[in-house]
C-alpha cells in the first residue's frame, strides 16, 4: 500500500497515537516514510533530479532522517546549507499538512548534515578549550537556531564553561564562558 493511497483516517489513528506518546508500529512508522520519501521524490524531480536514491532511517531523537545521494546535489544544500534548511521546511510542512500533525524529519544531502554536526562539536570542543585556557569567552561565528542547538549541546556536559546565544538573527552567535 503506498502512502499517498492511506486514507485519511489512517494518518489520524498514527496522529492519536503519536499525540498520546504510544511508540508507533513499524507499520505506522513506514507510512509516515513513505509519504515522506515520495513528497521529497516529487521535489528532488522538480530540480530535474531522478536517479538518486533515498535511505531512510530512525535519528537519535526520534526524528525520521532522510538522506539523499546521488545526482548532482550540491545545489541542493546551499551555502552552509541554507538551502538544505530550506528544502527539510517546505517537506516538513508538506508532511504536515497532509498527516495533520508534526512529525520530525531530517533531510540530508550526502550525509552533509552529519559531517557539519562533527565539525560543530569538534568547533565547540576546540572553542572550550580556548575559553579555559584564556579564562575568558570565546564568540563563535554566527549560526542559525539549529547549529547553535548542536554546539550548546556538545558542551552541556563540560563544568568548566557555560553558553548562552547572542545577538539578533542573522547575525546570533553562541557565546562559550570559562567557569572560574
Amino acid at each position: 500500500m503506498s502512502a499517498e493511497s492511506l486514507a485519511e483516517d489512517d494518518f489520524s489513528s498514527i496522529r492519536e497515537h503519536y499525540e498520546a506518546g504510544i511508540e508507533l508500529t513499524d507499520e505506522e512508522m513506514d507510512a509516515i516514510a513513505d509519504l515522506a520519501v515520495d513528497y521529497l521524490k516529487g521535489i528532488l524531480s522538480l530540480f530535474g533530479e531522478d536517479r538518486c536514491s533515498i535511505d531512510e532511517y530512525d535519528g537519535d531523537n526520534g526524528e525520521l532522517i532522510l538522506d539523499v545521494s546521488g545526482g548532482d546535489l550540491a545545489v541542493l544544500i546551499g551555502r552552509h546549507g541554507r538551502t538544505l534548511d530550506a528544502l527539510q521546511m517546505v517537506l516538513t510542512s508538506l508532511l504536515s499538512s497532509r498527516i495533520k500533525f508534526y512529525y520530525p524529519v531530517v533531510v540530508d544531502i550526502e550525509s552533509y548534515k552529519s559531517r557539519r554536526r562533527h565539525k560543530l562539536e569538534e568547533i565547540a570542543r576546540s572553542s572550550a578549550a580556548r575559553a579555559k585556557q584564556r579564562g575568558g569567552k570565546v564568540s563563535l561565528a554566527p549560526m542559525n537556531a539549529y547549529e547553535r542547538r548542536l554546539i550548546h549541546l556538545a558542551l552541556v556536559d563540560d563544568d568548566e564553561v557555560v553558553t548562552h546565544s547572542e545577538g539578533e538573527e542573522p547575525d546570533r552567535h553562541v557565546v562559550i564562558t570559562a567557569v572560574r
